[in-house]
């Protein structure tokens, strides 16, 4: 049995934004009876940012209520890349970057969802299907139901035809992910496609895929599409990514406090659906929270979304400094950096203190250690002989405070 009220989860937190068939969508989900869908994407980069765990987030609902999910990683696909949003033809990649990219996407894909345990997740490519199916018989089986006119007025391609041309090697590209999910629904019994608003002409493609080949073969396949609504900023961008850089997922690319003002520059008009995909608070304590103070909003959902992503440690340590150097607000593009070796640990605080000219002497790094002006990571230190070690640096940082004013950023390189 599977959650009956995950349907109602998703209309009340405004996860479903498009459906191709909505009321057979809920008789699927308050059925009681699991379902198989598919959320796919492109490894065209080696890491996941913010932006790119949306769709996780809510495949992460799915298998919480019993569904089985598949993610499908296009590695046939990303050797074309998708044209929804561009204005000019994608990089085109090589079989070896794409399969790199996507063996080092897998670990960060754990942090959503479960791959281990009674309803694991299962990652596809659909470069196994695609490999040994040769043109002539793609374009025979499956390219013969494609109008050109009808896919010309779609705005995925509309769109480039008038910012400058599109290439037939493109228009192969909804072609493909139609029939992965004629190709899933065969193999798992995949019945569901669900992705991001702007993938809405290609899944749409997916479902009258399936009702042609109904038709020709004389079958009665159901497929439903859906799709959650983009997060985007006042200026149209989607959401990922600050002034700067990318928010990432994996340790090794940002730090915990980075990652934390990362979310914290989020976008008024974006807080509520990133409460509404990491978190499981619930909606109306969000907007009550958003009315009241939306700067305190988006301190409860910086520090969520990092416990979430990075682990609670993390979130406190990122919480603390945040309020000790900006009691909450701003970032830390300003504030200067000093870069250390690792082989230069233990170090008493108070010789940090000096190296970094936080202090001009060492006397009045103590005096100020004793009069409680030092902070390390947002905890006082009254103790100048304190030993500063690789436990006081979260991802390599160490945010050191003196007084009001004086902050460094002290990071291992």
């Amino acid at each position: 049995m599977t959650d009956k009220n995950l349907y109602k989860t998703l209309k009340e937190r405004g996860l479903l934004y498009q459906c191709t068939d909505e009321d057979a969508l809920k008789k699927m989900l308050e059925s009681g009876e699991p379902i198989v869908l598919y959320e796919g994407s492109d490894p065209t980069a080696d890491s996941l940012h913010i932006g790119h765990c949306i769709p996780y987030c809510i495949m992460r609902r799915f298998q919480k209520a019993g569904h089985k999910v598949l993610l499908l990683m296009g590695g046939a696909t990303a050797c074309i890349g998708d044209p929804s949003g561009r204005s000019e033809i994608r990089k085109i990649m090589t079989p070896e970057d794409i399969a790199q990219n996507i063996e080092k996407i897998k670990g960060s894909l754990s942090k959503f969802l479960d791959f281990d345990g009674d309803n694991p997740a299962i990652i596809v490519n659909n470069a196994d299907w695609f490999k040994d199916y040769a043109y002539t018989d793609f374009m025979r089986d499956i390219g013969v139901y494609f109008n050109v006119n009808k896919m010309l007025s779609n705005e995925i391609y509309a769109n480039r035809i008038n910012e400058g041309g599109l290439t037939f090697f493109e228009m192969g590209y909804m072609l493909m992910q139609a029939y992965d999910f004629i190709h899933l629904n065969r193999e798992y019994g995949c019945t569901l496609q669900y992705g991001g608003g702007d993938q809405w002409g290609n899944i749409v493609a997916g479902v009258e895929l399936q009702r042609k080949l109904n038709f020709a073969n004389n079958t009665n396949i159901s497929l439903v599409g859906a799709t959650n609504p983009l997060l985007l900023t006042p200026e149209g961008k989607k959401m990922g990514k600050t002034e700067k850089g990318a928010i990432w997922i994996d340790k090794d690319k940002i730090s915990a406090y980075d990652f934390y003002q990362g979310v914290y520059q989020t976008p008024d008009n974006c807080v509520e659906m990133m409460f509404a995909l990491f978190t499981d608070i619930p909606m109306d304590e969000v907007r009550k929270l958003i009315k009241e103070d939306i700067v305190n909003a988006k301190r409860v959902l910086s520090y969520e979304i990092t416990k979430f992503v990075r682990g609670e440690e993390d979130a406190q340590l990122a919480q603390e400094a945040s309020k000790a150097l900006f009691s909450g607000n701003g970032n830390l593009d300003n504030v200067p950096t000093f870069n250390i070796d690792k082989t230069q640990l233990p170090m008493s605080l108070v010789d940090m203190l000096a190296l970094t000219k936080l202090v001009t002497s060492k006397s009045e790094g103590r005096r100020m250690c004793e009069q409680g002006g030092v902070l390390v990571n947002g905890e006082v230190k009254k103790d100048f002989a304190y030993q500063l070690n690789t436990e006081d640096f979260v991802d390599n940082v160490c945010l050191l405070k003196k007084g009001k004013k004086n902050f460094m950023k002290v990071v291992i390189k």
